[in-house]
C-alpha cells in the first residue's frame, strides 16, 4: 500500500474511528502523534498546501485556548498567526490528517481518507 501517514491523538475517538476503519480495509499508516511530537510552522504549512485548506480551516474553534489566545473568528488572526499558535499549540489543531504524496485531508467524516487511497 502506498505511503499513507496520520496526524492524530490515539485517544481522540475520531482518530481511534479513523484507526479502525484503516484496519478494516487492511491498509497501514504511520501515526503520528503531533499533540506529543509537535509540529513546527513549515509543516503545518505543507499540511495546508497540500490539503488545500486555510489555517482556519484545521482550528478547533471549541478548544478553549482558542478564545483565550484571541483566535475566534472576527478576532483578526490570519494565516500566519494561526499557524505560530498551532506551532505553539498543538491542540490547538483539527484531527486526523491524512497525508499521502502530494495529497491531504482532513479526515472529517474518517471515511474522507479512502479518497487519498483511489
Amino acid at each position: 500500500m502506498a505511503d499513507l501517514t496520520i496526524y492524530e491523538v490515539s485517544r481522540c475517538s475520531t482518530c481511534q474511528r479513523l484507526t479502525a476503519l484503516l484496519a478494516e480495509h487492511g491498509i497501514e499508516y504511520e501515526g503520528v502523534e503531533y499533540h506529543e511530537t509537535g509540529l513546527d510552522e513549515a509543516t503545518i504549512r505543507d499540511l495546508l498546501a497540500k490539503s488545500g485548506l486555510h489555517a482556519r480551516d484545521i482550528l478547533r474553534v471549541r478548544e478553549p485556548l482558542v478564545a483565550q489566545l484571541g483566535l475566534l473568528e472576527g478576532e483578526g488572526a490570519g494565516d500566519d498567526e494561526l499557524i505560530a499558535a498551532m506551532a505553539e499549540h498543538p491542540k490547538l489543531m483539527q484531527r486526523p490528517i491524512a497525508v499521502r504524496g502530494d495529497r491531504a485531508l482532513l479526515a472529517r467524516p474518517v471515511e474522507r481518507v479512502l479518497e487519498l487511497l483511489e
